[in-house]
């Protein structure tokens, strides 16, 4: 049977014993298992994503887009399948399930876009010998909790404007 355990500094991991069976709500038959994350699971992911984004914000905007790109067509050649898991896990039709993960995909689109979007800004003579500029910086670990009946839009609702500004980010479904 499937087993679905936290994925942590690229890679598959879990310090806990204990799961959850997971259901098809439309028959009622178990169809996996999710691990339930302890202290030293939790540990563990917090240093990773200390660690990572040191490195990660110090890739460049344009880079980090890049990679959101990638991914973002990795989701446009798999929505089916990842509809389909949707629809299996969380009882929505095929075609509402599709339809959540087009819309979360409109997020990763649009944070490919980021590096235009995080540029800061500068005035001159604001007032008199006075000038203005900012400059946009990662804020280092962004966390994301989210419903169980969205779980593929509302995660990407969070994830992709997070990382795409340098930051890391923890997922708790």
């Amino acid at each position: 049977m499937k087993k679905t355990i936290n994925y942590i500094n690229g890679s598959y991991s879990g310090a806990s014993s204990k799961d959850l069976s997971v259901f098809n709500p439309a028959t009622g038959e178990e169809i996996s298992k999710v691990i339930l994350s302890n202290d030293e699971d939790f540990k563990n992911v917090i240093e990773s994503s200390k660690k990572s984004q040191v490195e990660w914000a110090n890739t460049t905007p344009l880079k980090r887009s890049r990679i959101l790109s990638k991914y973002k067509n990795i989701i446009e050649n798999n929505i089916e399948d990842i509809a389909k898991l949707v629809s299996e896990e969380h009882g929505k039709t095929l075609d509402d399930a599709k339809g959540s993960v087009t819309r979360g995909l409109e997020v990763v689109e649009f944070a490919c876009g980021i590096p235009h979007l995080i540029k800061g800004e500068f005035s001159q003579n604001v007032g008199t010998n006075i000038d203005s500029w900012s400059v946009r910086h990662p804020l280092g670990i962004c966390a994301g909790i989210t419903p169980f009946n969205f779980p593929a839009m509302v995660p990407m609702w969070m994830f992709p404007i997070a990382i795409a500004c340098g930051n890391s980010f923890i997922l708790k479904p």
